[in-house]
């Protein structure tokens, strides 16, 4: 399986947010958000492996600042890191007041997707490398969240710990 540039992973959506995406204080529902980076970093793995993806998790979403009726909402997404058949994906997600030229980061997300085959059996993915700093910063740090991951996935209250 060849190499993939993380920068060809990328994946691009606007949505503009709209009153009934919205609470009572005219500002986007969390979930929603939530809703939408789940699908972009479904589309980006699927891009990156050209085969059906599950969600295996969320592993942080940080809601940086909130986006309101009016905003058109951009969500970039990469493959920053790939396992034998997981993939992580950074999500970030931006609110643009279009009328004041504003441009505000809302949401920074990373996830982890796992390709399946035709019986939802896990199936290989190809690797990625990094190009720009940023990519670099992302793919070096991904064993850590790998690592703090595993760790949170293996505690069971109900189990003892050894």
């Amino acid at each position: 399986m060849d190499k993939i540039a993380i920068t060809d992973t990328k994946t691009v959506q606007t949505r503009l947010v709209l009153p009934p995406d919205t609470n009572h204080l005219d500002t986007i529902f969390g979930g929603k958000v939530l809703a939408y980076i789940d699908e972009i970093a479904a589309l980006t793995a699927m891009k990156h492996t050209q085969c059906a993806v599950v969600t295996a998790s969320i592993d942080s979403v940080d809601f940086l600042s909130s986006a309101k009726v009016g905003d058109a909402l951009t969500l970039e997404a990469y493959v920053t890191y790939t396992g034998t058949s997981s993939m992580e994906v950074y999500v970030k997600v931006t609110a643009h007041d279009l009328i004041k030229h504003i441009e505000t980061l809302t949401t920074e997300s990373f996830l982890t997707m796992v390709a399946v085959d035709e019986n939802g059996r896990p199936t290989p993915v190809p690797k990625v490398y990094p190009v720009t700093e940023t990519e670099k910063q992302l793919h070096e740090s991904a064993p850590l969240r790998k690592k703090h991951r595993e760790k949170r996935v293996a505690f069971n209250p109900k189990k003892p710990q050894t």
